[in-house]
């Protein structure tokens, strides 16, 4: 294939480099090139997705190709800039506060559900009361869910959009990123297709985040240790949480646990949905997802212990994907384990789990015993953090409780960038998850729009946010 040329070359097509493209072809002419290691929208087919194993695709149909790890998420769209990643430390909280109610709207552009979840504060008052009673922090916020099949239909619309303007290249790897100088040039494939331009985004994504890793020790780039967050997936009744979950949607709750005072904090709430499975190259972790007009009887979410580790660590993935390999080498994927097992000191068994209240929805998941793969330390913080939350919602602390492992966040240490996000090589920035500086939809996408600003201002372009620039979007007729 013959090399490219483009103003703007975009390394990921998840929501971080999706946002980036949408700015930049709005409010200028600039030639944009998207490049993406995972297959486009309509090629994700995912066999786990459909009630198969897991049949660890390199790279993973869950995580990789256009739209991101997002596209089958649960589309959680949190308005709130105390959650979602660090973009309030390079822009302020003024200015995140801006670019998240402008991000939403361009989402609302696409398609998105207009109901707002978090918003009866007398509701939240007395949940955080409650809250506070159980030893736990309850962070209010606003929260658009679009439900996993809904955020595939946005992910869709954006991609008919944005293909009008964008050169999109899928199923492509880069191997490095091209500089002259200090200056960067472009990228080249690893078939050997150069792709040359002015400006270089890296927004590979959680999935990419070794892959920017070695790219940040090519360039040398500075590089500081994000927490390490490794925890279970938590299935219970749906009932059980419906008090929060009716008015929160996502309840975001924090425990300082009383035996090694580690932050213990829940994650990605599920209300009527599934336990699915991720892979990331050689291991296999677990997470979650709910629809929009498709229920199951339970909920499920992630209870995860932060830990930040000081030098001389420096590998955050490198151990939270160790933890994983033992879950996979003791049960072939993912390990699930009732609550009063654990408690009793002994192994599930499949006969155990088929009478159990609880039925889980990973049918894929091997009943087996999670002390021989989480470390003391963490399973003591998550009993800790579940007897708290059975103080607020009765019910989540039960023998019949299950438990899945291991859920890892493979977030990439944290680049060092300016205000822009702009590395220390000219015209290279870096956004979403996989620069470790977001960890979800609306920040993601919300740094592309930083990104994206940076540039259109260094070629001349106006780069201030406003509603009369927002996408006009008209789906096509059936």
């Amino acid at each position: 294939m013959e090399d490219l040329r483009a103003d703007v070359v975009i390394v990921g097509c998840g929501p971080a480099g999706i946002f980036a493209a949408l700015e930049l072809i709005q409010k200028s002419d600039l030639k944009v090139v998207m490049v993406d290691k995972g297959p486009d929208i309509d090629r994700r087919i995912c066999l786990a997705r459909m009630g198969r194993d897991c049949a660890s695709c390199s790279p993973c149909t869950m995580l990789c190709g256009w739209g991101g790890a997002g596209a089958f998420s649960d589309g959680k769209l949190t308005l709130s800039a105390d959650v979602g990643g660090w973009l309030e430390n390079y822009v302020g909280r003024e200015e995140l506060t801006r670019l998240i109610d402008y991000v939403d709207k361009i989402y609302l552009a696409f398609g998105a559900p207009i109901t707002v979840f978090g918003t009866d504060v007398d509701v939240i008052e007395e949940l955080q009361r409650r809250a506070q009673l159980a030893g736990l922090k309850l962070i209010p916020m606003r929260i658009r869910h679009l439900g996993t099949e809904k955020c595939a239909d946005v992910i869709k619309a954006i991609r008919d959009y944005l293909s009008k303007r964008v050169k999109i290249l899928t199923e492509r790897q880069v191997a490095k990123v091209l500089v002259d100088g200090s200056v960067a040039t472009g990228v080249e494939l690893v078939d050997g297709t150069k792709i040359h331009a002015n400006y270089v985004v890296l927004a590979p994504g959680r999935s990419g985040a070794e892959w920017l890793k070695k790219v940040t020790k090519e360039l040398n780039l500075k590089a500081y240790n994000n927490p390490v967050d490794i925890g279970v997936r938590v299935e219970v009744p749906a009932p059980v949480m419906e008090p929060l979950t009716k008015y929160l949607y996502e309840p975001k709750l924090i425990y300082f646990s009383k035996c090694f005072d580690d932050q213990v904090r829940t994650f990605c709430f599920n209300p009527y949905g599934e336990v699915i499975t991720e892979s990331y190259e050689d291991v296999v972790t677990v997470n979650g997802h709910s629809f929009l007009n498709k229920k199951t009887k339970n909920t499920n979410f992630a209870v995860l212990v932060s830990t930040s580790f000081t030098e001389p660590f420096k590998e955050p993935i490198a151990y939270g994907k160790y933890i994983a390999r033992l879950a996979n080498l003791l049960s072939g994927g993912i390990i699930v384990q009732r609550l009063g097992d654990l408690e009793e000191g002994r192994r599930s068994t499949p006969e155990r789990i088929k009478r159990n209240i609880v039925e889980p929805t990973l049918k894929s998941a091997t009943p087996g015993d999670l002390s021989f793969v989480l470390p003391y330390r963490y399973l003591a913080n998550i009993l800790e953090m579940l007897q708290a939350m059975d103080k607020l919602t009765p019910g989540v602390y039960s023998r019949h409780t299950l438990l899945y492992g291991v859920e890892v966040k493979f977030y990439s240490s944290r680049l060092e960038l300016s205000r822009e996000l702009e590395t220390k090589i000219s015209n290279l920035y870096a956004i979403g998850d996989g620069a470790g500086i977001t960890r979800g939809l609306v920040q993601a996408s919300a740094s592309g729009i930083i990104a994206a600003r940076s540039i259109l201002q260094r070629e001349g372009y106006s780069p201030e946010l406003s509603s009369e620039n927002l996408p006009r979007y008209v789906p096509s007729k059936p």
